[in-house]
């Protein structure tokens, strides 16, 4: 009974985790594609809208110029700009913080998420951005391994 009980439990996390995510990308971009691959082995529900005009999705969506990237993803009504790591997006999920517009990796850095080519990791930041406009790092990495 404790095992089933134990399964049940877990099954229920897991499906709590797995939230569904929408990704605005061009119907060129090979990234974007392992991006959001990334995202489904990290639970999220995923569904790839291929789009011409990503401008006018960033504008949409409040994206700031300074923090676009190739793709953007909506998740539990936060953006997810660029190639975020998943684990920060479901940390942003569990802070769900009311003034947040979402989080973003501004550019395409080596070796961050759907970016691994085997090349020299570069360290990038993911910045929270803000209904006010203003911004600050949520997170720092090297490639894949978070530094702060």
């Amino acid at each position: 009974m404790k095992k089933f009980a134990f399964l049940a439990l877990s099954l229920c996390a897991t499906l709590a985790l797995a939230a569904d995510m929408k990704v605005y990308k061009s119907p060129t971009c090979g990234c974007c594609g392992n991006w959001a691959s990334a995202m489904q082995k990290a639970g999220f529900s995923e569904e790839t809208i291929k789009v011409d005009d990503l401008v006018k999705v960033k504008k949409e969506f409040h994206v700031p110029l300074e923090l676009s990237s190739c793709h953007t993803a909506i998740v539990d009504g936060y953006v997810i700009e660029g190639h975020v790591p998943a684990d920060e997006v479901k940390r942003l999920l569990e802070l769900k913080p009311k003034d947040a517009v979402g989080i973003a990796v501004p550019g395409m850095p080596m070796e961050s998420q759907g970016m691994e080519q085997g090349g020299k990791a570069e360290q990038y930041d993911v910045i929270l951005f803000k209904k006010d406009g203003s911004q600050e790092v949520f997170a720092t990495y090297i490639g894949s391994k978070k530094l702060k």
